[in-house]
């Protein structure tokens, strides 16, 4: 067994190699940017080597650098984690020829099945049904947009190096396949160093199922159950889920036995995943294998009891498979959000900058322990006051929670994204509690169309009704009633002007457009118990309980003798009286007034924003990496305006109305802050 290998990522999945590592008793070596000297993969390695700048085609996917700091700190082994270098053939067979051992697939393994267009090939020839479509690389877009007629629209352009939604478009006319073609060719060699792109048939209201694969250097191949990720956005996976809720038993062992056969037929070893596209009759179809340890692996290993990072490890250094395919387990139910650095009420652009608070939710699970299950996990490669950087994706962190049951695990991962407190950046977690309160995903009933079919138009606070509404003013009004209680405690308080802690308010929520909503509340102490309380809004009584911290961000109690989690918080916006109230997704922001105070509010103007309609903003921070337009420049609604780089995708802002461009403020190779003014109309 290895004494010390070297981690050729960052992250989260960096922190998770490192926690089998420990287990096992390896000692762990860490590479590191710029960008990540102060980076929890950094912190908890036992060394740690800088690779050089931030962009990761100057760090990150710099072979020689990583085989160089192996041999300087002495690793004989490199787990690749996944993206960046992990299904690079050429760096497989590198490692190898350097006298290192590759914590993966064989080098000819990667190259026969982690490239798209030559899996698809072999898996041809092996007799797999695949999806119509073209397998060769495309060299112009105009070539592009002739082959996607001839099979027929809609169709997907991919780039053959591409995965994590990286280098993938669907196009569903001649434009879209034009311009997809561009932007996917950029990306793939942008994030991958392999710009070769291939055309295939798009499958409407397709399933996207996988099965996990495990194969050792003895000839032996497992599949370990199969993962549902078919809820997905932009082709990128939101939620994950293991068992699928849709497949039956016969369909799991048949996807099962075809992807050992395809893995045997190229001597697979390690971990693997063959995606499948499944139709409504659960006929599959083959559509790439992931010759790596996928994101969401965490899911799999709760419904098993395995450590998939451990078996990794044994079979890299030659020893046999523990286990059989009868050994193979499938205990409860397991569910995994992905937490992205993202604004879901802004078209979900890219959120950098630092954490000013990273308070996951309790663990009762913890990666590579398989001993502890149905509970909650936390998979994360940051640190409270850490920095998201733009050079890199945009995952915070994974959340995974196993439960007895489906419907027992969703409800356990609706409490934890209550409790996952994340601020200084926005955070996906509203849209995430929408999805799994969505009636559609609670029966199973989905695709991967799902997100655009009933998320089209963008998401909002609407899209996110709370089915007690009441509840959030109940504790807007339980936790001000609390501060006030502790203020009246102050000594030295001037005689007759007291605090009073009162029992009557007005609740004002905050609308849009000064359109807000009184509630008339009343708040007692409940048994003379001041951390209980009885709050009556509109005829309705909560008796909330609470022992949490006065001033803590999460408040967790029971309400009317049932359990919960929110969040509760002072002093949000330019407001000092606004309490801000998150729950399932709902956020209510409120002022708790007494009687008075909010007669005088209701006197008070509404301060409607500047109008900034002619300005072209920018919506995230990034990287301007093309200014489309000039001074003087007539344009139309939909013309391309300026490229923006953000977490390594392309981001285009289009011009929402015809106009003529004024000034431009920014110049190519600026960095932007939110809001930042690029194009100025006349």
């Amino acid at each position: 067994m290895f004494t010390k290998i070297l981690i050729a990522n960052r992250g989260e999945i960096a922190c998770r190699v490192i926690a089998t590592a420990k287990k096992m008793g390896i000692k762990t070596v860490a590479v590191y940017s710029e960008a990540d000297r102060d980076a929890r993969h950094v912190l908890l390695a036992d060394e740690a080597v800088l690779l050089g700048p931030a962009p990761s085609r100057e760090s990150y996917l710099v072979a020689d650098k990583i085989i160089a700091a192996a041999k300087q700190t002495g690793a004989q082994a490199i787990h690749p984690g996944y993206g960046f270098l992990s299904e690079n053939a050429e760096f497989s067979r590198r490692v190898e020829d350097e006298g290192l051992i590759f914590i993966g697939p064989k080098h000819y393994s990667i190259a026969a099945m982690g490239d798209k267009i030559e899996s698809k090939k072999l898996a041809g020839k092996a007799g797999v049904n695949c999806i119509p479509g073209v397998n060769d690389a495309i060299e112009t877009a105009e070539k592009a947009v002739e082959i996607a007629r001839g099979i027929g629209y809609p169709v997907m352009i991919k780039a053959s190096a591409g995965g994590g939604g990286k280098g993938l478009r669907v196009a569903f006319n001649d434009k879209e396949a034009l311009e997809g073609f561009t932007s996917c060719r950029n990306e793939a060699r942008n994030s991958f160093g392999d710009d070769r792109v291939f055309i295939e048939k798009f499958v409407e209201e397709p399933r996207h199922i996988e099965i996990q694969l495990i194969g050792d250097s003895h000839g032996n191949v497992l599949y370990l159950n199969e993962r549902e990720c078919s809820i997905q956005r932009r082709h990128q996976k939101v939620i994950e889920e293991a068992p699928s809720p849709f497949i039956s038993d016969a369909t799991r062992k048949a996807m099962g036995e075809q992807a050992v056969a395809l893995a045997k037929a190229v001597k697979y070893q390690s971990a693997g995943t063959v995606e499948f596209v499944v139709g409504k009759d659960q006929s599959f179809y083959f559509l790439e294998m992931n010759t790596r340890l996928q994101v969401e692996h965490p899911v799999t290993e709760c419904i098993t009891g395995l450590d998939l990072v451990e078996l990794m490890i044994l079979v890299a250094a030659g020893e046999q498979l523990p286990l059989a395919q009868k050994d193979v387990q499938r205990n409860g139910w397991a569910i995994e959000c992905r937490i992205n650095a993202e604004d879901p009420f802004r078209s979900f652009l890219p959120s950098t900058g630092r954490l000013v608070r990273f308070q996951p939710p309790q663990e009762t699970m913890w990666q590579a322990d398989t001993e502890h299950l149905q509970g909650v996990r936390v998979d994360t490669g940051v640190l409270d006051g850490g920095e998201i950087p733009m050079f890199y994706d945009s995952m915070i962190a994974k959340l995974i929670v196993h439960g007895k049951d489906r419907m027992d695990a969703i409800a356990k991962m609706r409490e934890a994204l209550n409790g996952f407190v994340i601020r200084g950046i926005s955070s996906n977690i509203p849209f995430q509690a929408a999805l799994l309160a969505h009636p559609k995903f609670v029966a199973g009933d989905f695709n991967t169309g799902f997100i655009a079919e009933n998320y089209g138009k963008g998401f909002s606070a609407a899209d996110v009704p709370h089915d007690d509404a009441d509840f959030l003013v109940a504790l807007a009004a339980y936790q001000h009633r609390k501060f006030r209680a502790r203020a009246s405690g102050i000594s030295g308080q001037l005689a007759g002007h007291e605090v009073e802690i009162g029992e009557q308010y007005v609740v004002i929520a905050l609308g849009v457009d000064g359109e807000n909503v009184r509630s008339t509340v009343t708040v007692t102490d409940f048994n003379g118990d001041s951390g209980s309380s009885l709050v009556t809004v509109g005829g309705k009584s909560y008796q909330i309980c609470s022992a949490s911290r006065l001033g803590a961000m999460r408040l967790s109690g029971s309400c009317n003798g049932q359990p919960f989690t929110a969040q509760v918080e002072r002093g949000m916006g330019k407001n000092p009286l606004v309490i801000r109230v998150s729950h399932n997704g709902t956020q209510l922001d409120a002022m708790v007034l007494t009687p008075r105070a909010a007669e005088l509010h209701a006197l008070m103007p509404f301060k409607a924003p500047p109008d900034m309609s002619r300005y072209v903003l920018s919506p995230m921070p990034g990287l301007l990496v093309d200014v489309a337009v000039q001074p003087g420049q007539k344009i139309q609604a939909g013309e391309r305006v300026a490229v923006i780089e953000a977490m390594k995708m392309e981001n285009v802002l289009f011009a929402v109305a015809d106009g003529v461009v004024g000034k431009v403020l920014a110049a190519k190779g600026d960095s932007l802050t939110v809001d930042q003014p690029i194009v100025e109309f006349e």
